[in-house]
């Protein structure tokens, strides 16, 4: 038996309202000042400012550092840094989607260990001595759980690269999983968003490091997102469909984290740092290619994926009931109007053999439960386009 380890956060809220204990856990943890890290369109539209006036209600300081981009960049990082040394807080508020938080994690990791000042040391598992600056993690999508998971992606602008970052000193000191945090999130994104936490579930369970613990956590996922997704996107009020989503995306984080990736996500990252796509959707559009593409390293677990999706698979072989699970997260995707084809959404042909040059090295792809090449990647991204 090998050895398994699991990392998961200290402690998390959930339910309608959850950041309101806010100021309890500060308070608890002895915390003065914070940096709300954020976005310009969260402070627009008054998302973020359902925390702040938290803060201010409980009269804690607080300073905004929103600068950041929805592939966040290494500048993105190093403000953030400077931000953060000159705002004097002693920990960080990050409210957003995955940017935001994975931004927080950057700036923490930093700040606390300043020999990675440069950001590119970071990719990979990067060997930091001490944990990031305490970060209280708000999702406002249900999607990327960053909240729960020790990775973060930061995009190298200048050399065109995702950075996939794995460092279990990153991981929030509290997350805040509060649907109303996500009611405003529109169709487009809750579509997105919510498919990439299927992706994470997805790979997440046929990962070559896949095991009892993480199983169950996806398992569950992959069936709350069957249940909520649809109606989540249909009807943006329905609070009980946001919080399912957001407490399975949660949950495959708590898988995920813990094991790896594979493929889709070492295809998505390239087309993120090439053509600035939304992870989600470039998730969402590869997944049932890739998934088709690994249907015969992970036959029996396609079986259980279908099951977990609502298909009765009784009586079908287990090429066919793989074959149903792939048809029911194709036929989930065009329902809550995920492009189909690459071509559609600015990917250019003559990028590809690049783009899967670019997979084949990502940090996911080994992860991958069956083993690839530069040459089948591009074939799968042909067969995408």
């Amino acid at each position: 038996m090998a050895i398994q380890r699991i990392v998961l956060n200290e402690v998390s809220y959930f339910g309608p309202g959850a950041r309101t204990v806010i100021p309890t856990e500060v308070a608890r943890k002895g915390f003065k000042k914070a940096l709300v890290v954020t976005d310009k369109e969260l402070m627009k539209f008054g998302v973020a400012q359902k925390v702040i006036d938290v803060l201010v209600d409980a009269k804690i300081p607080y300073e905004i550092y929103d600068e950041i981009k929805p592939n966040p960049t290494v500048k993105n990082v190093k403000d953030g840094v400077a931000a953060f040394a000159k705002s004097g807080a002693d920990f960080m508020i990050a409210i957003g989607g995955g940017s935001s938080m994975d931004t927080a994690k950057a700036i923490g990791i930093i700040t606390n260990n300043p020999e990675f000042s440069d950001v590119v040391s970071l990719e990979g598992v990067a060997d930091t001595k001490k944990a990031s600056v305490p970060i209280i993690a708000v999702p406002t999508t249900a999607g990327t759980a960053a909240e729960v998971t020790i990775n973060y992606v930061i995009t190298d602008e200048a050399s065109k690269k995702k950075m996939v970052c794995v460092d279990p000193n990153d991981i929030p000191c509290l997350a805040i999983v509060d649907a109303e945090m996500m009611s405003s999130m529109p169709k487009g994104l809750t579509a997105s968003t919510g498919m990439d936490a299927l992706t994470h579930a997805i790979e997440g369970y046929i990962t070559k490091g896949a095991w009892t613990i993480s199983d169950m956590f996806e398992l569950k996922a992959i069936e709350l997102i069957a249940k909520h997704l649809k109606k989540a996107v249909e009807e943006p009020n329905n609070l009980e469909a946001r919080d399912g989503m957001a407490v399975a995306q949660y949950v495959a984080g708590m898988g995920f984290s813990n094991v790896g990736l594979g493929v889709v996500h070492g295809m998505a990252h390239p087309l993120g740092a090439f053509y600035d796509i939304p992870h989600g959707v470039a998730n969402a559009l590869l997944l049932p290619y890739v998934m088709e593409y690994n249907m015969p390293a992970a036959i029996t677990k396609y079986r259980d994926i279908a099951v977990a999706m609502g298909v009765d698979v009784a009586g079908l072989s287990d090429e066919d009931a793989a074959k149903a699970a792939v048809k029911v997260v194709k036929e989930l995707a065009i329902a809550v109007n995920i492009p189909q084809k690459l071509s559609t959404i600015g990917v250019k042909e003559e990028d590809l053999q690049a783009l899967a040059a670019s997979a084949f090295n990502d940090v996911c792809t080994p992860g991958n439960p069956r083993d690839t090449s530069v040459e089948e990647i591009l074939a799968i991204y042909k067969s995408a386009f």
